[in-house]
C-alpha cells in the first residue's frame, strides 16, 4: 500500500488567521468549514500529509506548508455537530510566495481544483502541482 502523504491546499483570509499565526501558535484546529465538498476533502486527510497555505483575499498567494497532526474530528465550532475540523503545524514558510496570478500563468497548473471550484477552502492537489509550486516558490 502506498504511504505516501497526500498533498492539499487550504486557504485562510490572513487578517483572521494567516500562516504567521499557525507558526506562532506551533498547531490549530482547522475549524469552521461548512461546504460539504471541503468537508469530504478534511476527511479524507491523514496524519503526515502536507498542505499549502493560500492566503485569500488579501495576498492571493500560497504563503507556507503545513501537515495534518490529528485526522479529522468532529468541528468544536459546529453544534450541530455535522462537519469536521483536522489539527496543522507548520512545516515552513516557502522561500518565495506564489501568487494566484503565477499559478493560474502555469499551464502544468491549469487543471487545478482550486481553479474548478474556486470557492472552496480545502482541495487535493496532485504530486506534479504540489511539485510545480515549490519550484515556482524557489524563484
Amino acid at each position: 500500500m502506498d504511504q505516501t502523504p497526500s498533498h492539499w491546499l487550504v486557504k485562510s483570509e490572513p487578517a483572521k488567521y494567516g500562516f504567521d499565526d499557525l507558526v506562532r501558535d506551533g498547531r490549530t484546529v482547522w475549524d469552521g468549514v461548512r461546504n460539504n465538498q471541503a468537508a469530504l476533502y478534511l476527511k479524507a486527510m491523514k496524519l503526515g500529509d502536507e498542505t499549502f497555505v493560500y492566503h485569500s483575499v488579501d495576498g492571493l498567494a500560497v504563503v507556507g506548508i503545513a501537515k495534518v497532526v490529528r485526522e479529522a474530528f468532529l468541528d468544536p465550532s459546529d453544534p450541530a455537530g455535522r462537519f469536521v475540523a483536522v489539527e496543522f503545524a507548520p512545516v515552513r514558510a516557502l522561500k518565495s510566495p506564489v501568487t494566484l496570478a503565477r499559478m493560474k500563468a502555469e499551464p502544468v497548473l491549469a487543471g487545478m481544483a482550486m481553479f474548478r471550484q474556486f470557492r472552496l477552502s480545502v482541495c487535493p492537489i496532485t504530486p506534479e502541482e504540489w511539485d510545480v509550486i515549490l519550484r515556482m516558490s524557489e524563484t
